[in-house]
Parts: C-alpha cells; structure tokens; sequence
C-alpha cells in the first residue's frame, strides 16, 4: 500500500459505498502524460516520473502546445480517463493494476498512479495536474481500493475474476470501436478521393459530340440542306459521289440511251411501220398544239 491510502485507513472516507460500486465519481484534470518506471511502486519513483514529464510539458508548452484536459471515472472497477466533450475512452486502468497512487506533498496540484499495462506488462506512471482536487482524487482512489478488497473478501475471490472478464470485454468493445472509427475515415477519404477524380476527368462546359441519328435501316437520313460529300456514314466512310446528269443525254437504270421511236431516223423500219409512226407524229402534234 502507498502512503496516501494509509493516511486514510483509520479515518471516514469521503464518499458513499454506493457511489463507488454502483456508479462513478468524476474529476477534471489536466493530463501531463504518462512514461515508464522500473518499479511497481516508490515515492522516488514517482517524482522522477513527475519530473520527467514537467520537463517535458515545458517544452511543449514553449512551442505552444496547450495540456491536455481531461475526465477521470473513479470506481471500484478502476480509473477511466476520458475526453471531456467526447467522452472517449483514452485510458482504462483497472484497479487491481494499480499499484501506487500519491500527491505530490511539493506541488499540491500533481497527483500520480502507477498502472500496469495489459498489454506490454510495463509499469506506467500517469500524471495529472489538478489545482484544487489533487488530495482528494488520490485518496478517491483509496477509497475505491477498499472497498474492493472488502468486497472481495464476501464473494472470497470469485469476484475478481469476473471483473477480470468484464473489463477484457471492456477493452475488447474499445478496441473494436476504435477500429471502426478508423474504417469510418478511411471510406470517407476514399469517397472524397473518388469524387475529385470525377471532376478532374470530366471538365466543367465540355460537349460529347452527338452522332446524327439513323433510320431502321442504319442510314442517315436524306436532308436536302445538308451537302451529301461532307456527311460521313455511320460507319465513318464518305458515301459515294452522285453521278452529274446530263441534260443532253437520258440513259436507263442499265446506262443504256432509252428508245424513242420519234427520233429515228425513215430508213430504220419498214414502209408501212413508218406510215403509222408519221401519222403518230401528226397526232401527237396536233395535241400538244391545242393544248
């Protein structure tokens, strides 16, 4: 045990059983960091640690950087610092890792516990500063000691395994929230990627030139305004050139001149054909006279 529980251990404790096992008691604080000690617990111990991490806040501090603020949760099951606005979970320090927990008799406003990681299984020092509430933090966090311990002397053990299970589920959410705000922001930024792609291939004012339209057959159709030499087909080849008409000669579908019995000349038929082709010539003449 640490000096400030046995300070505390023959006198009343500040807050209710009830608060500390079946809810929390809350403090702000500034969080000066934590670093790693060779020890599980020791006064000298914890104020090289104080000492390290004041120097370090210092050059921080020079280079603008504000402390950090944050929530402690004090309860039976541990210490829980939090982000005050968020309420995200930064540290959870169950408390049968908790090995020593002070205030700084030097500087009334540092109070320190050392916590072992689940992880790493190192000892680390956490360190806050709090102008008013230093003392009465650390012996908070006394209280919550016994009455653990009183507790786990009535349920003879059992209960500390299941607070074992309950905070390795605890941890496990937290991992896992984490992990998902992390995949959140990954597809956010791939999303934000993909749409800058979109607009930098699609320039702002451009027109995808538009085909002319077909028939059922897949010919464009005839427009008397457009020229037919400058109009590609469908399939991209000029079309062949119409052939000029003479207005001197008429030929046929087969390139042949088309027969006119009119313009022939009396030798080309017979004596009594040619008769009735004269006689045709007169009547057809006389027609296009009276009209």
């Amino acid at each position: 045990m640490n000096r400030a529980f046995n300070r505390k251990k023959d006198k009343t404790w500040m807050h209710t059983p009830e608060a500390l096992s079946k809810h929390y008691i809350p403090y702000n604080a500034k969080f000066l960091g934590s670093t790693e000690v060779e020890q599980p617990k020791g006064t000298e111990v914890v104020r090289d640690a104080v000492r390290k991490l004041k120097f370090a806040r210092h050059i921080k501090k020079s280079e603008g950087q504000k402390i950090p603020k944050v929530e402690l949760q004090i309860s039976i099951y541990g210490v829980k610092i939090l982000e005050p606005k968020t309420k995200e979970v930064q540290h959870n320090c169950q408390l049968h890792r908790i090995s020593f927990c002070a205030d700084d008799k030097t500087d009334k406003r540092i109070f320190t516990f050392i916590c072992k990681d689940s992880e790493s299984n190192k000892h680390l020092c956490y360190v806050f500063d709090s102008e008013k509430c230093a003392e009465e933090i650390t012996l908070t966090i006394g209280q919550a000691f016994d009455l653990a311990y009183r507790k786990f002397l009535e349920s003879g053990g059992k209960d500390v395994e299941t607070r074992k299970q309950i905070a390795g589920l605890q941890k496990r959410i937290q991992d896992l929230e984490t992990e998902n705000t992390e995949l959140k922001n990954k597809v956010q930024d791939l999303e934000n990627q993909l749409r800058i792609t979109q607009v930098s291939t699609s320039p702002a004012g451009s027109v995808t030139p538009k085909s002319p339209s077909t028939d059922i057959f897949d010919m464009i159709p005839f427009s008397p305004i457009s020229h037919q030499s400058s109009t590609p087909t469908h399939n991209g080849t000029q079309p062949p050139p119409v052939p000029t008409r003479s207005a001197e000669i008429k030929r046929d579908l087969f390139g042949a001149e088309p027969f006119d019995p009119f313009n022939c000349g009396a030798g080309d038929f017979p004596p009594d054909i040619q008769s009735k082709l004269d006689e045709m010539q007169r009547q057809r003449w006389r027609g296009s006279k009276w009209d």
